[in-house]
């Protein structure tokens, strides 16, 4: 005579419903979200791969970011640069009309203006910074507003206050760069001819009326020292404009990166969703017929048989 048991078999059917609900709900996830798993441990093997990778690409997000806004600051940086170099250019321009004309009624006026746009371009900020400050940054590089203020001192340099500390950047893992200028670099020899035109009229009078010939020869030997100014301003802006380059091929080259670790991150956690989809189904499938089998199974009983 055959034994009649279904203690067994209910528990080996349950087990095989919950092995399926389970691939279910692992399989489900994955499409859902489309990563292998959501921790870790998810990862096994590939986990400290993971790690590693992911290491390497915050440090590359984190350059990525800086250059983005060293790039920004560059940009200031130039405009400020031109400003400068322009306000030489267009003082000397002012001296060489008042020589043609042979009158400096209006010069007075006009290197008075040059002299503002250029401190005000020293002056410069970026994101509440000033750009020519070293690392004194929270305080303006220049002090003078005023042509006139700069004969109330012995020499230019009392009216800059940048400390000697040139700004620098990391660029990537090996490389650091000087990213950033200095005010009195930039305008000290500008504010000296600008202060030696003063300290003249002072002297001797402002530019009215028509020009003697001691103020010709001086203003002639003047045209000089701004020219030069204005050419190592227009120097500087060059510098600027190469460290821009190499800022954006070494932001190429970051971008290079973020691209390939994002490959290489995508092939341990990104799920291949045609696999994954088949997995769903079939663990669908299986645990529709676990479930049919458990219930067919309750159905059936010892006192069922005795009485069929």
């Amino acid at each position: 005579m055959n034994r009649v048991a279904t203690g067994n078999s209910y528990s080996s059917v349950l087990n095989d419903l919950m092995r399926a609900q389970v691939r279910q709900q692992e399989a489900n996830a994955q499409v859902s979200s489309g990563k292998v798993a959501s921790n870790l441990k998810g990862f096994a093997r590939q986990a400290e791969t993971l790690l590693a990778t992911r290491s390497i690409q915050t440090r590359v997000d984190a350059f990525l970011t800086q250059g983005k806004t060293l790039g920004a600051k560059l940009e200031s940086q130039e405009l400020a640069l031109n400003q400068t170099a322009d306000a030489a250019a267009g003082a000397r321009q002012a001296i060489a009309e008042a020589l043609a004309t042979g009158h400096g009624d209006a010069l007075m006026s006009e290197l008075s203006s040059w002299f503002s746009s250029a401190s005000d371009s020293l002056n410069a900020r970026f994101g509440g910074r000033y750009l020519f400050a070293g690392g004194q940054v929270d305080t303006p590089p220049v002090s003078a507003g005023a042509m006139a203020e700069l004969t109330t001192q012995p020499t230019v340099d009392a009216f800059f206050s940048n400390d000697n500390l040139v700004p620098t950047n990391q660029l990537d893992e090996s490389t650091t760069i000087q990213s950033g200028f200095l005010a009195d670099r930039l305008g000290g020899g500008l504010f000296d001819a600008f202060r030696q035109v003063q300290a003249f009229a002072d002297a001797n009078g402002d530019f009215t009326g028509r020009l003697t010939t001691a103020q010709e020869t001086f203003l002639q030997s003047m045209l000089g020292d701004f020219e030069t100014a204005r050419s190592d301003l227009t120097d500087a802006t060059a510098r600027n404009g190469l460290i821009q380059n190499r800022v954006d091929k070494t932001m190429e080259t970051q971008e290079a990166r973020q691209a390939m670790l994002e490959t290489m991150v995508g092939g341990i956690t990104d799920v291949d969703m045609a696999e994954a989809i088949s997995r769903l189904q079939q663990a669908q499938t299986t645990v529709q017929a676990s479930a049919q089998v458990f219930n067919t199974l309750s159905q059936s009983s010892l006192l069922n048989l005795l009485q069929s």
